[in-house]
């Protein structure tokens, strides 16, 4: 048995690159519950990362009572993160949303479904009446299922022909496909997982692997473990676990991420450790590049990113001297100043190295939700479904033949409206419905006070449809109560593009309904016909939603044509593209080198990336990509805040292992909720020794936007940095720390800024200052000591040794290692 809370990671089993990753399969049950008690295991996949890791749910007298890992899956191999083994029990909490709400005299109250939707459908009307579809937005979520995405784009796009739709995918990945889109043509992994297994040198950019895909890490640690293990390169500036494991680690200025990109290019052009046969055969762009990166020596980068140039040079010999070579990044590009500039270079990176479409060579552009893949495949995240392009008309024409609608019905005079932009039109008053599924923006979206404001408006009709009455629930007009993971069925798709069917087992709680057949219901009320005045969805089922899928993507990259529920059922997850041509999936894409740069195949004709200006087809035309990688370089930047005297540090947000989003599932999990009950704030050793502050004091942070108070960790972040995790809202918090008492949220500071080209937020681009608000009372810290979190005053060293936390519930968990 192994505490889960104290070693998130788990048991060992190490492997060299010549073998397959063992199995380890994981389980916990309820207490009380044995193996021989559980009625059924129900197949699914995890909801709360976006690794993609298969499990079983445990079923017993129609609750769910547990989980295990699924051995036979590619993804996992029978692992858990600990969300995932303790997480489940969100589903059943006694606070569970089982009938809807309607705001009636300033208060919600319990209402039928038909009152409710009734009024949603009488809104609409009147606004598709009086103002037209652009009045409308949506606001999702990456936690859905592809199916239930799918039929909110046709609705959005086809029905009422708005753009304005898009998912709080905006917030953390929006970066990954665009960057995927600027150098290969399209969204879509280049690669998969198991190039980890045959890596020789892993480089981990801004990505807390640890603590964000913990199953990914825990084979990325197997390997570490084994003989032949990779070398490892980690740039956080946080002591992340990885980064303590780590052969070289850059503990870089936040938003210097283009300045050290730019010297670890200057480095493998310089020392000549560049492919220039694959550079001249499957890439465009090279020479400027080099032209570029020439004026970012290492000196250049150490002084702008605060980190030696001799560690950038060993961090540049590691990364381009391997012969196989596997990155990642996450949100430490990606919410980041220049944030696809500076995932295009990594791209580069591994472009000038050839290092894309073979065994242990890819660029892993991370996700961080479980479907946040969907959100963009189906078009619910401002995109057209399949990687369509919204700027050339044959795609346009693609899908209103498949829909059978005008393709003037569908909204391609510009592109699809991106979520910053969504909530300012509905600030200005243009948008006057805003719908919003799986997500809690109260909490996580930049500058929360504002998206309070917005949400409070008198003329914004707001709609909510989630699991629990959650901070931004709090503000709707009608709030819907809706089913979630293994209360229904659907599917969705990982980062590393492996499909997974979640099963139905167990009954939503009271008149729950899943998101599929309340979009549904929406659309049938709402009488969307096709041209032939048939109605426009004719799927009434998820599988039969996901049949029409497959046709949306016959014949494009994410072509799903050769899966079906049936084959989902037999075992592991599928990769896409699974087709006729690939009908077991496919592992890689661009083994040919051949990329989906094509004018009229791409999904885009990309972008300047430091103004954030698309080109046009013409533009695209003249650059003559033909199937070749586009190598974009780029100039770095200064940040919008710098520190000065009035704001002397910088703040970031970021996450804890223990808990996904806004805590609206794992708080209601109690080992992982008393593993990081409250909010804190990083401040390293030398900072808070000059502000007098000692570990557990409570501190107020403060920016020019708000402020938060948490207990202070002193710990061995970088100098001049602060941290506070973003999962802590107030639905869980007495009235006096609610908004209007003690402010605990990050993202009352953070800035409402975005990245020119993704469009995502800055969530770690800001300033701060530190105030001590009262001597220590010997109340320690909330931060766990297992994570980046660690005290200084913890001698661990692989951030697996020292218990989260003491007493609270069970949280062993069994593992059988070698188990099919």
């Amino acid at each position: 048995m192994t505490d889960r809370i104290a070693n998130p990671w788990g048991e060992r089993t190490p492997f060299v690159p010549s073998e397959e990753w063992p199995v380890r399969v994981d389980q916990f049950l309820e207490e009380g519950v044995s193996e021989e008690d559980v009625d059924r295991w129900v197949q699914s996949a995890s909801i709360l990362h976006s690794n993609g890791d298969a499990i079983d749910a445990a079923v017993k007298d129609g609750r769910i009572v547990g989980v295990r890992g699924r051995a036979v899956d590619r993804v996992n191999r029978g692992r858990v993160d600990p969300k995932d083994l303790f997480g489940w029990q969100a589903n059943n909490s006694e606070d569970r949303l089982k009938r809807p709400l309607v705001r009636k005299d300033g208060e919600l109250v319990e209402a039928s479904w038909d009152e409710a939707m009734g009024l949603i459908v009488e809104r609409s009307r009147q606004l598709l009446d009086e103002k037209g579809p652009l009045s409308f937005g949506f606001y999702t979520t990456g936690q859905l299922f592809l199916e239930e995405y799918y039929t909110l784009g046709v609705i959005a796009r086809a029905g009422l022909g708005t753009p304005h739709l898009d998912g709080n995918t905006r917030t953390c990945t929006a970066t990954a496909a665009q960057a995927m889109k600027e150098s290969f043509g399209s969204d879509g992994q280049p690669g998969c997982y198991t190039d980890i297994d045959h890596a020789d040198a892993i480089a981990l950019f801004g990505h807390n692997v640890a603590e964000t895909q913990t199953v990914l890490w825990m084979r990325m640690l197997d390997r570490l473990e084994g003989k032949e293990p990779p070398k490892l390169v980690v740039v956080d500036p946080r002591p992340t676990p990885p980064a303590r494991r780590a052969d070289v680690h850059l503990a870089i200025r936040n938003d210097t991420n283009v300045a050290l990109m730019n010297a670890l290019l200057h480095e493998i052009i310089a020392n000549g450790w560049y492919d220039q046969e694959y550079v001249d055969a499957h890439t465009i762009g090279f020479d400027e590049l080099k032209k570029t990166v020439m004026r970012y020596p290492p000196e250049r980068a150490a002084e702008i990113c605060g980190v030696p140039a001799e560690e950038i040079r060993e961090a540049a010999r590691i990364i381009g001297m391997a012969k196989r070579l596997v990155s990642s990044a996450l949100q430490g590009f990606y919410q980041s100043m220049q944030a696809t500039a500076a995932a295009c270079q990594l791209n580069n990176l591994h472009l000038i190295r050839g290092m894309i479409g073979k065994p242990g060579c890819t660029v892993l552009q991370m996700n961080g939700q479980p479907s946040a893949q969907n959100t963009r495949e189906t078009g619910a995240n401002g995109d057209l479904p399949a990687f369509r392009n919204w700027d050339n008309p044959k795609h346009i024409q693609e899908l209103a033949d498949l829909w059978n609608v005008d393709c003037l019905q569908i909204p391609h005079w510009a592109p699809p409206t991106h979520a910053m932009q969504i909530w300012r039109f509905a600030e200005q008053g243009s948008i006057n419905l805003l719908w919003i599924s799986g997500t809690n923006p109260a909490v996580s979206l930049p500058e929360i006070s504002r998206i309070r404001r917005i949400l409070a408006q008198e003329g914004l009709f707001v709609v909510v449809q989630d699991i629990f009455l959650t901070e931004t629930a709090q503000y709707a007009d009608v709030v819907l109560p809706a089913a979630t993971w293994g209360e229904k069925l659907g599917t969705f798709t990982n980062t590393d593009r492996t499909v997974h069917i979640t099963e139905k087992a167990v009954e939503p709680p009271g008149e729950a309904k899943s998101d599929l057949d309340i979009f549904l219901e929406y659309a049938r009320r709402m009488n969307f016909r096709n041209k032939d005045g048939e109605p426009l969805i004719k799927w009434e089922d998820p599988e039969s939603c996901f049949e029409a899928w497959k046709e949306c993507t016959r014949g494009h990259l994410c072509d799903y044509t050769g899966i079906t529920y049936e084959k989902l059922r037999e075992g592991s997850g599928i990769q896409w593209p699974c087709n006729e041509e690939s009908p077991e999936g496919t592992e890689r894409l661009y083994t040919d080198g051949v990329f989906i740069t094509q004018t009229d195949r791409c999904e885009a004709y990309g972008h300047d990336l430091l103004t954030g200006a698309a080109l046009s087809e013409a533009d695209h035309k003249v650059m003559n990509p033909a199937g070749r990688a586009i190598i974009k370089p780029i100039e770095y930047q200064q940040p919008l805040e710098e520190p000065d005297k009035e704001y002397p540090f910088r703040y970031t947000t970021g996450r804890t292992v223990y808990h996904f989003h806004t805590r609206t599932k794992t708080a209601r999990a109690p080992q992982l909720q008393d593993a990081a009950p409250d909010a804190w704030v990083e401040i390293s050793p030398v900072d808070a020794k000059s502000l007098g502050i000692e570990e557990g004091n409570m501190v107020r942070v403060e920016s020019p936007r708000g402020h938060v108070e948490a207990r202070a960790r002193v710990c061995n972040i970088a100098q001049g940095l602060i941290f506070v995790p973003f999962h802590y809202g107030y639905f869980d918090v007495p009235t006096k720390d609610s908004p209007n008492g003690r402010h605990r949220a990050a993202n009352e500071m953070t800035i409402s800024a975005w990245d020119p080209v993704s469009k995502q937020p800055l969530l770690k681009s800001a300033v701060a200052r530190v105030i001590k608000v009262a001597d220590s009372d010997k109340t320690p810290s909330p931060a766990p000591t297992t994570t980046a979190s660690e005290p200084v005053s913890d001698g661990s060293t692989d951030g697996a040794l020292v218990p989260a936390t003491e007493g609270g519930e069970r949280a062993e968990v069994s593992s059988v290692i070698g188990k099919e």
